[in-house]
């Protein structure tokens, strides 16, 4: 792993201001995409996730989640009730994905079981990081939680565990940008008041 600035503005004596990057191989990308190729077709087959799911999908992009954001809020306010619009930035969401719940997200909601399974667990558990930086080098920490960045799996997996996240929202939101989240919200019973 490679700690990598976020941001140029960032402090660089700053800890935070890093993002860890996983040096992943060629061989492990590979397989890596084509796995991400069978759980994007099982997936998209079924049609595990919502419709307005926005990240990390094809034929589905920024630009179409804010047209239908707007969309909805203007539509609210036309119809006299109150839009929200309410985003929440998940830090280090990559870095917080806990992989027991993530089997388990993936084989109760998605129905990924068996050897299949068997692999993602085998691929995410008992990785172990080091961290170099110029000549210097960590110790081997074991990993017990989170999906690599910059790998293949990695956006697809974190897609997966986060799904069911904005059960919370109600109504329900209309659309979901990972790691950062975008819900719309119409209040119907609320109208508003001329001053």
């Amino acid at each position: 792993m490679r700690p990598l600035l976020k941001k140029p503005t960032l402090d660089a004596d700053d800890l935070s201001s890093y993002r860890p990057i996983s040096n992943l191989s060629f061989v492990s990308k590979t397989i890596e995409r084509v796995v991400d190729s069978r759980l994007t077709r099982h997936v998209d087959l079924h049609s595990l996730l919502p419709t307005n799911q926005s990240a990390y999908r094809s034929k589905h992009s920024t630009e179409t989640a804010v047209v239908s954001v707007h969309n909805e809020l203007v539509h609210a306010v036309d119809a006299g009730h109150v839009g929200a619009l309410v985003m929440l930035d998940l830090s280090s969401a990559f870095d917080t994905v806990d992989h027991d719940v993530m089997f388990n997200v993936l084989s109760v909601r998605f129905g990924i079981r068996d050897k299949a399974l068997e692999w993602l667990h085998s691929y995410f558990s008992y990785r172990s990081q080091v961290v170099s930086v110029g000549e210097s080098m960590s110790s081997a920490q074991l990993l017990k939680c989170g999906v690599p960045q910059r790998s293949v799996l990695g956006p697809m997996t974190f897609v997966m565990y986060a799904e069911d996240g904005t059960d919370v929202f109600l109504p329900s939101p209309k659309v979901f940008l990972a790691p950062k989240i975008c819900l719309s919200c119409i209040l119907l019973s609320v109208s508003l008041i001329s001053w």
